[in-house]
């Protein structure tokens, strides 16, 4: 470790190390609110193939798993290089717009969700939508 850590924050790492805490997931996680379950992915450093692939795994799992409400945070796409490249459109490259539309162009995820509409400021705002999914029968 280095030297130029205050003691405390050494005898915190330290801590942390022998104790048997782990950190959150901040790709995918759980909690209960108002005895709805929710659950949430950050799409954060994905290209867009992994990402939708990561959205539809992430939908068919939460479906089969009676999950209610589901928060994919895709950012706003402010650091997105799409202006590199003159052939690429400004919206579609952006996760932002790409990845609901793959959601609502796929009749199989399509057919588990009730409705898809933008986040709240507390749930990430324009960078994040909610997707609210049918029971699983």
């Amino acid at each position: 470790m280095s030297q130029d850590l205050p003691d405390k924050d050494k005898k915190d790492w330290d801590a942390f190390l022998a104790s048997n805490d782990k950190l959150k997931d901040k790709d995918q996680s759980e909690f209960k609110k108002d005895s709805l379950q929710i659950k949430s992915l950050d799409l954060h450093g994905y290209t867009l193939e992994g990402a939708n692939k990561k959205v539809e795994e992430f939908i068919n799992n939460s479906y089969l798993n009676n999950v209610k409400k589901l928060i994919i945070v895709t950012g706003k796409g402010l650091h997105s290089k799409n202006y590199e490249n003159p052939y690429v459109s400004k919206d579609l490259s952006i996760l932002k717009y790409s990845v609901p539309e793959f959601i609502k162009k796929n009749k199989n995820l399509m057919n588990k969700i009730i409705e898809l509409k933008e986040a709240n400021i507390k749930d990430g705002g324009t960078g994040s939508f909610y997707i609210y999914l049918k029971n699983y029968r």
